[in-house]
Order: structure tokens, then C-alpha cells, then sequence
């Protein structure tokens, strides 16, 4: 379980395919602190620990995950958002956020305010009711919350603190997106659709 509030950013270093699996080696400040088993959130995605060496680590992501996120467009210098799990005695400073990305959302534009920043994202239509205006979202694991919201698109305002620390600051127009959605309206749904 995360929070959605980035810790820091790694730096992909390399990328193995081994059958349907990608093996990705990460460059961090944290990973002196990681532990071989430990899970850890990579854009949103929550990856096992498997190697650790000094301020290197290896993760694997299996062809289901690949699928369902944007981690096959992972390549070496690429940057990701880094949280660790959720300790029982820490603040909740983002919302519940499982790691377990539900689709893949893409930028559609990208505003520069005087102070901030605004991105419309777009997503599937099938996803709809559980959008709901000042409520709360995961993009690549950071927690955000959306206005603007349509069927099919919305919008986050992105201070400067989030934007300097975040990958956020290299979103263009066109960059895929993990979006994992507010857990409680998923339970809200599908409570709705046994009914």
C-alpha cells in the first residue's frame, strides 16, 4: 500500500527482455535502503526488489503488467517516480494507493501557468464513474486530484514543488500515463454491479 507521495526519482539504466519479462536495473538514491523482497512503487506500479548494489537495484515486470502500463516505453535514461510502502505509524498524506495501475491514460495538453502547471489526460470512457471531480487519482503513483472531469478526459494542477520533483516535468503531449483509480469508488462499483 502507498500514499501516492513521491520520495524521489530513479533513473533506468538498463533493460533486459528475458522471454515476455523485462528486467529493468534502476539507479536511486533510496536503494541503499531497499531490501531484496521488498516492494516498491515505479510510476505508480508496485515491482519487487530483487538485486541491490550500492545505489543499484533490479526489478522485474512480468508481460501482464508490461500490457497494462506504460512500463514497456521504459528505455535507459528514462526517469521514474519512486515511493516506498506505507509504514502502519505514517501520515496519509495522498490517498490509499495500491500500485496496481487499472489503464494507461495518455496527455492531451499541457499548460504553462504563471506558477503552475495544468495536464489534461485523457482515458477510457469505460473508466467514467470512477472520475469524479475533486477526487482523487494516481498518475505514474503520484496523487493528484482532477477538475475538469469529463467522460474521457481531466485535468490536475500541478504545483511547483510536484513538478520539480515528479516526472510530471516530462510530460508532453502524446506521453502515455499510468492511472490507477481511487480504490474506494472501485469497491462503490462493483458493489453497484452486483446488486
Amino acid at each position: 500500500m502507498f500514499t501516492g507521495i513521491i520520495e524521489t526519482m530513479a533513473t533506468v539504466l538498463q533493460v533486459q527482455t528475458n522471454g515476455t519479462n523485462k528486467t529493468f536495473t534502476l539507479s536511486c538514491a533510496l536503494a541503499t535502503e531497499f531490501k531484496v523482497d521488498q516492494s516498491v512503487s515505479h510510476n505508480g506500479v508496485c515491482l519487487t526488489v530483487e538485486k541491490v548494489n550500492q545505489q543499484e537495484y533490479q526489478v522485474t515486470a512480468i508481460e501482464e503488467t508490461l500490457v497494462k502500463t506504460n512500463l514497456h516505453t521504459w528505455k535507459p535514461n528514462t526517469a521514474v517516480n519512486i515511493e516506498r510502502c506505507l509504514l502502519p505509524h505514517s501520515r496519509l498524506d495522498g490517498h490509499f494507493v495500491q500500485g496496481h495501475v487499472d489503464t494507461v491514460g495518455t496527455c492531451e495538453a499541457v499548460i504553462v501557468k504563471d506558477g503552475s502547471w495544468e495536464y489534461t489526460i485523457s482515458f477510457p470512457e469505460k473508466f467514467a464513474a470512477l472520475v469524479i471531480e475533486k477526487g482523487s487519482i494516481a498518475l505514474n503513483g503520484t496523487s493528484l486530484t482532477v477538475f475538469n472531469v469529463t467522460n474521457t478526459t481531466f485535468t490536475v494542477a500541478i504545483i511547483p514543488y510536484t513538478y520539480e520533483h515528479t516526472t510530471i516535468q516530462f510530460l508532453e503531449v502524446g506521453t502515455p500515463v499510468n492511472i490507477e483509480f481511487d480504490m474506494v469508488g472501485k469497491y462503490i462499483q462493483r458493489f453497484q454491479q452486483l446488486k
